[in-house]
């Protein structure tokens, strides 16, 4: 393919490329590492296993915003009693927040580890003012562009295991058959990775970019055309956010769970582990993938949880729009950037931040998988545009699945 034809491809991709690319964020780079760390290739089989329920959850959030021209917290006010949008708010709000603070602290973390001479809060300070004024200045084509070009980091993490040796049947064999260990160490580690996947701050966000995306491109009718493309984006970000995901548990499931290191509790421990078992140049790409999905990832972070903010309140929102013209939505990012950023200098770690992150996600998913599925199946919302049998399908797994996983992270937890 020509030059143009992938700039013209890459052109097409939107939100889902966005959205898939942001769920491999400093969190859950943390949390791959350690699969790979903790447990080698034996969790391999999680990528190809998540992939169809992420594509199907986001396909439907996706479907929704473009349908009804709004969020999914806009559907909820709108359609729904009141208690299930306060009480998703409850739970996302908080681990949103503990989700932003821990990857800023990744972000300057890893910047330390390269110029050590600088302090982790000088740079984590630093990265939140730059993040506040891109957000605040650029439109959101702009930085809808920025976020895109910033995918592309996340390439470095599938060069990384070609840098060394690799025993491909064995990789291959630990892909295709799934491994299951039966203590609480391997099920904790397999519950992490799904609420890390399938997390739900992702579904507001999609269903908020493709109504953006509507608006912006003068969208009057959804047709079958529009829809075929948004699906095309949507599976292409989750089978990039997969296949990302496979190769960083590769990375670390071949160097260092055979050096004996076992326990990855931070991304920038990550990045120093490879350092003398795999050289130099794994150490800086790891660690530059690390400062890209960040930068990445908080954007959608903040602007998914003052979009549900700002819906819920009924202010006037968007990232196309000025600051001037939506004073409170863009306030909204800001205090959720600076409270995020006041974890750097609280007692509360890195670690127990990702711990309490995944603990609301892990409780909150499975309800607004369910409510997915009901808005995604009413048609008095979505007109001749509900699930296909397939997309119920598969929706109805994921929420047995994260049930399960929700149960399971109450019962290791007690």
């Amino acid at each position: 393919m020509k030059i143009e034809g992938i700039r013209k491809a890459f052109k097409t991709l939107g939100p889902g490329l966005i959205t898939g690319a942001s769920d491999d964020d400093p969190s859950g780079i943390a949390t791959y590492s350690q699969a790979g760390a903790g447990f080698g290739l034996s969790t391999l089989w999680t990528a190809l296993f998540t992939f169809p329920l992420m594509a199907a959850m986001q396909g439907m959030c996706a479907r929704i915003g473009l349908v009804t021209s709004q969020g999914l917290t806009a559907t909820l006010k709108q359609y729904y009693p009141k208690p299930i949008l306060y009480g998703m708010l409850l739970f996302s709000f908080p681990a949103i927040t503990l989700n932003i603070g821990a990857n800023i602290q990744a972000m300057g973390a890893v910047c330390h580890m390269i110029l050590p001479a600088v302090p982790v809060s000088v740079f984590c300070v630093a990265i939140t003012l730059l993040l506040m004024v891109v957000i605040i200045h650029y439109p959101y084509q702009k930085i809808a562009m920025i976020l895109k070009w910033l995918c592309i980091s996340l390439l470095l993490y599938i060069i990384v295991p070609f840098l060394s040796d690799q025993n491909w049947k064995l990789i291959a064999r630990d892909t295709f058959i799934p491994v299951i260990r039966y203590d609480k160490e391997f099920f904790s580690i397999i519950v992490a990775i799904l609420g890390t996947t399938i997390s739900p701050y992702l579904f507001y966000w999609q269903a908020n970019m493709e109504a953006e995306d509507r608006l912006h491109n003068h969208i009057i009718v959804v047709d079958k055309k529009i829809l075929n493309s948004m699906k095309a984006d949507v599976n292409t970000g989750m089978l990039f956010s997969n296949v990302v995901m496979f190769f960083i548990i590769l990375t670390t499931g071949t160097v260092l769970f055979p050096a004996g290191i076992r326990q990855i509790d931070t991304v920038d421990q990550a990045a120093r582990a490879l350092q003398p078992l795999a050289g130099n140049l794994t150490y800086l790409i790891f660690a530059a993938g690390i400062l890209g999905t960040g930068l990445l990832a908080v954007p959608v972070l903040a602007g998914a949880q003052s979009y549900m903010l700002a819906e819920t309140l009924g202010w006037e929102e968007g990232l196309d729009k000025k600051f001037a013209q939506a004073k409170p939505f863009y306030i909204s990012i800001i205090i959720s950037l600076l409270v995020g950023l006041l974890l750097q200098f609280s007692a509360v770690s890195p670690l127990r931040a990702l711990l309490y992150t995944a603990i609301a996600y892990g409780l909150t998913a499975p309800v607004l998988i369910a409510v997915v599925l009901h808005i995604g199946n009413n048609k008095k919302i979505m007109k001749s545009n509900t699930n296909s049998w397939f997309s119920n399908l598969l929706g109805a797994i994921a929420l047995i699945i994260m049930t399960a996983a929700a149960i399971a992270l109450i019962y290791f937890l007690l």
